[in-house]
């Protein structure tokens, strides 16, 4: 028998599924794959993304550690600019806090408060 772990999905935890996988598949230009009352479903670069509603929901405060990160996600981008304007469009927020924007990397929220970064690529 084979030891191979593949990764089959990431889950994050939100206050409003719907709108969460709505704003990373068109972030990310994911595929929609279902929606219920407690759940969202995109695939995004071939890995499924379930954003699950949670009760109480508390967003965290990075960069604070008062509540913690929850999840933290990287993506490449070819124009941080560009990303940037795209994303905020979409619902995402710049954070206040910035600690590597020169170096080519943007530290931005999601609609429910997730720090995510854009990096230059390359």
């Amino acid at each position: 028998m084979s030891a191979t772990i593949e990764l089959a999905a990431i889950t994050v935890d939100c206050e409003d599924s719907g709108p969460m996988a709505a704003f990373y598949q068109a972030a990310a230009d994911g595929e929609f794959v279902r929606e219920d009352a407690d759940s969202a479903w995109v695939k995004i670069a071939g890995t499924l993304w379930i954003f699950r509603r949670v009760e109480n929901y508390v967003a965290s405060s990075w960069p604070s550690h008062d509540v913690p990160l929850q999840i933290h996600m990287e993506f490449y981008v070819d124009d941080i600019d560009a990303a940037e304007e795209k994303l905020t469009g979409f619902g995402a927020t710049t954070a206040e806090y910035q600690p590597g924007r020169a170096g080519g990397l943007v530290v931005m929220l999601d609609p429910a408060g997730h720090p995510f970064c854009i990096c230059s690529r390359g």
